[in-house]
């Protein structure tokens, strides 16, 4: 009986033993997989916040992972048309893309949402919809059938009202115009006899230097000091009613994005939102100054007269209802917009409004007396 409680007690213990050397063995770490994309971009250096956003993130993905999640960027034209964004990361000819959502408004008007709308959110409010409303949940399932997964990557805050070669003191100044424009806006400036033309950032002054352009509109002094639009069309319009933000998109293929491990996929999540929250930084910063520059140039700077305004806002409110009684996608989503932008609006105007242009009169009538 001794013998037997000993011979027991022995293998007890040994099992213990094993069981305690499994539990106390150091995990061995897995080191993370070595992956290679290729990412294209509908701008260039020469539109430095935007391009310089996709930049930003490229290294911070590559940071984030030791190296191992490299992504090289193609500025436009390199591999992929400017506008040929959406497609080459739909069918995977490249892994990832900057783009801005309206450009593809021929394929669905829809995907103006993910960009801007005439008379629609600001950059805050825009952010609010898609993080805390239901804007990247309705986003997410737009995007799908074209097997991507959209990432909001910056914004460029408020737009200007473009570049003309003629003043605009009327609607009737607007008929016949050919104006290089984009998206909703476009729908909504041909009720007023605008012809809009949508053309590629890099083939936009050619077009005006030529003549083929009476007008432009792209996003603000920063970008369009540098684009040289100023040059051969003077007249500089605000406020660009068509875009009081303009959100620019990350695509990424959803095979591809499906493929990468969590992690990567958080990666690719937390150096999209960092990256792009710099673009509207820049074009705060740097706007005023370019702004300056133009003016001093020759620029003419001129507001939209209010009968101008209200013809546009009442041609906005005809083409929201026609896409709306002939696309049920479409119907949807603006019903959800319009009903955040119709709540969070007087909010801001009561309590930022107020304060804005306050501070702004004060700061003008302090301008004036030095």
């Amino acid at each position: 009986m001794t013998m037997q409680r000993r011979a027991f007690l022995k293998k007890a213990g040994l099992g213990a033993v094993a069981g305690t050397a499994t539990i106390a063995a150091p995990a061995v770490a897995q080191p993370s997989p070595q992956i290679n994309w290729k990412m294209t971009s509908t701008y260039g250096p020469s539109v430095s916040p935007l391009f310089g956003a996709a930049q930003r993130f490229c290294t911070m993905v590559k940071d984030l992972t030791d190296g191992n999640f490299d992504i090289r960027l193609h500025p436009a034209g390199e591999l992929v048309p400017a506008l040929g964004v959406m497609d080459a990361v739909s069918n995977r000819a490249v892994d990832c893309g900057q783009t801005v959502s309206s450009y593809y408004s021929d394929k669905d008007p829809s995907f103006c949402f993910d960009t801007a709308m005439p008379f629609g959110l600001n950059t805050r409010q825009m952010n609010a919809w898609m993080y805390q409303g239901d804007g990247m949940k309705l986003m997410r399932a737009l995007f799908s059938p074209h097997n991507i997964v959209n990432f909001p990557f910056g914004n460029t805050g408020p737009q200007m009202g473009g570049w003309y070669r003629k003043e605009i003191k009327t609607v009737d100044d607007l008929k016949g115009l050919k104006m290089r424009t984009a998206g909703f806006a476009g729908e909504v400036l041909s009720r007023l006899g605008v012809v809009p033309q949508q053309l590629a950032p890099g083939d936009i002054y050619p077009a005006l230097e030529k003549g083929t352009l009476d007008a432009v509109e792209f996003v603000g002094p920063v970008d369009d000091e540098k684009l040289g639009f100023q040059k051969v069309a003077k007249y500089y319009y605000y406020p660009g009613w068509w875009g009081g933000e303009g959100q620019v998109s990350l695509y990424v293929n959803d095979k591809a994005h499906a493929e990468l491990p969590k992690s990567y996929q958080a990666v690719i999540e937390v150096a999209a939102r960092a990256a792009g929250a710099g673009v509207v930084e820049d074009y705060d910063a740097h706007n005023p100054e370019a702004l300056r520059r133009l003016l001093a140039g020759g620029a003419v700077l001129r507001m939209f007269p209010r009968d101008v305004m209200d013809a546009a806002f009442q041609a906005s409110g005809v083409v929201y209802k026609e896409f709306s009684d002939k696309n049920a996608g479409f119907r949807s989503i603006y019903a959800n917009y319009k009903a955040f932008r119709d709540n969070i609006v007087p909010w801001f105007r009561v309590a930022e409004n107020a304060f804005d242009n306050y501070l702004g009169a004060a700061v003008m009538r302090q301008s004036e007396k030095k």
